[in-house]
């Protein structure tokens, strides 16, 4: 349905996966395991061959860690081997020989149909890679483009404005929508799942009071919907409906209230088919005295009678990206698609989001952005995007560095702290994770950097697509616990 990170679900217990045999551990000779392992060492010249042999002896990564307080899993093998006692002459030089393998792991049926790409993100070096430049469905992890392409174009301190203008006829006011998600009908000084969200009542009071210091207006009597900044359909065609229904998802209007919540203080709740009346309502209730409501625009030039602003882009891909929820994501990828000229629909998005994300120099060739929040199975990004973005995203470059803050931590923050996340064997990796998830109906995801145990810093993603059930969390949290014990040792294997 729609992405994990929002909501607690039920949690799977699942065993590690079973390391497979070595072929060379029936061999007591190390010499010999080791050219059985290694063919391609063989290619060495023979006394650095020789060299190389000598220390060679099967370990297994990370058996404890430098705490001394936990094991970790024995399902990653090392064979380190001995460095040349001299150089080697350059027509025999070798890259390095990395030996901490991941493949058991990665052969876990719950992953489906993997694809995955892990980097060193301070050498830039493809460490592992399986189908890493296939462009493929995200699922949530969709936010951090969008969120990226927002920092691009609007900045971390942009805010919308939710507006109040006189009406075209006695007695009416039009109330403009902004695009805010967060706009809310509780009374302010209350908290709902949006921090900092603006309170109708207290717009309402700012409407009263300009209308009532000019004693030539009639009563006010009529309230006029203007909900046009954003056009087009309001549910993106390949969204399952269901989606709504479970409280995941509204149809995306550029004036709504409290995300279009049944509950404005539950992340999950029923939301209906009419965000904009919804709207309506709750705002005439505060104003009293409205005897009609209506669908119309704005005159041009009209006196503004109050405004509120939304919370900053900071704070909404905060929001975005540790609950993962759509109708932040959506406001955020619709706002860029407006400030950047592509358009104010659905359709404008890719353009938008591809323009925001040019900022940052990387290859955006074969991605398609069907939607900000990524619920659609029309979206596609290859992992060797997010693998360089989230180097960028490391290093903090630009205003990027309000996404990693914003990342959900293993057994510390957000999705990835709940208790299905990252728990038994893979506890070892708490902390140490930073990572955008993913949860639609035909694939789980996961995205983002990790401080590895050998001191590397990674950048990896994570793609289980096709026939999966909630297991391949566990999996994939399994996988990325391989690549923090392998660190720049990890083998593509």
């Amino acid at each position: 349905m729609n992405d994990e990170t929002a909501f607690p679900e039920r949690a799977h217990e699942a065993d590690e996966p079973t390391t497979s045999a070595d072929p060379a551990a029936g061999s007591s000779n190390p010499v010999i395991s080791f050219v059985r392992r290694h063919r391609m060492a063989t290619a060495l010249t023979g006394g650095a061959l020789a060299v190389a042999l000598l220390g060679t002896g099967a370990v297994y990564a990370g058996a404890a860690l430098a705490d001394g307080d936990r094991v970790a899993p024995a399902a990653v093998t090392q064979t380190p081997t001995a460095e040349p006692t001299r150089p080697a002459p350059a027509a025999a030089s070798v890259s390095r020989l990395r030996t901490c393998s991941v493949t058991d792991r990665a052969a876990d049926p719950r992953l489906a149909n993997l694809q995955a790409q892990v980097m060193n993100a301070t050498t830039g070096e493809v460490l592992y890679d399986r189908g890493g430049t296939t462009p493929s469905r995200t699922a949530s992890v969709m936010k951090v483009l969008t969120s990226a392409a927002a920092l691009s174009v609007l900045g971390p301190e942009y805010r919308t404005t939710t507006t109040v203008v006189k009406g075209a006829e006695p007695g009416s006011a039009v109330l403009v929508g902004g695009g805010d998600v967060t706009l809310s009908s509780t009374p302010s000084g209350s908290a709902t799942v949006y921090p900092g969200a603006a309170h109708l009542d207290e717009l309402a009071a700012q409407v009263r009071a300009a209308w009532d210091a000019d004693p030539s207006n009639p009563p006010l009597t009529k309230l006029v919907l203007d909900a046009s900044l954003f056009a087009g359909d309001e549910w993106q065609p390949s969204w399952d409906p269901a989606e709504r229904e479970y409280g995941y998802m509204p149809n995306i209007t550029a004036l709504m209230v409290d995300g279009d919540r049944d509950d404005p203080y539950a992340e999950t709740s029923w939301r209906s088919g009419d965000p904009i009346g919804r709207a309506g309502d709750a705002f005439a209730r505060e104003l009293g005295g409205i005897s009609a409501i209506e669908r119309g625009t704005a005159p041009a030039g009209a006196p503004v009678l109050g405004e509120v602003a939304s919370p900053t882009v900071a704070q909404l891909v905060d929001k975005a990206l540790v609950v993962s929820d759509n109708a932040v994501a959506e406001m955020l990828g619709r706002l860029v698609a407006i400030e950047t000229g592509a358009g104010n629909t659905f359709a404008d998005i890719n353009a938008g989001v591809l323009q925001g994300l040019a900022a940052y120099g990387l290859d955006t060739t074969g991605i398609v952005v069907v939607d900000g929040s990524g619920l659609s199975d029309d979206n596609a990004v290859p992992p060797s995007y997010l693998t360089r973005l989230f180097v960028k995203i490391n290093a903090r470059e630009g205003n990027l560095g309000v996404i990693l803050d914003g990342l959900p931590v293993s057994g510390e923050r957000g999705s990835l702290s709940y208790a299905d996340r990252f728990a038994g064997d893979n506890a070892v990796a708490d902390g140490a994770v930073s990572a955008k998830t993913g949860w639609i109906e035909t694939g789980y995801t996961l995205s983002g950097v990790i401080r590895a145990q050998d001191g590397a810093t990674l950048t990896f993603a994570i793609y289980a697509l096709g026939d999966v059930t909630d297991e391949a969390k566990q999996a994939i949290d399994t996988l990325t616990t391989g690549f923090f014990l392998c660190g720049d040792n990890l083998a593509n294997q």
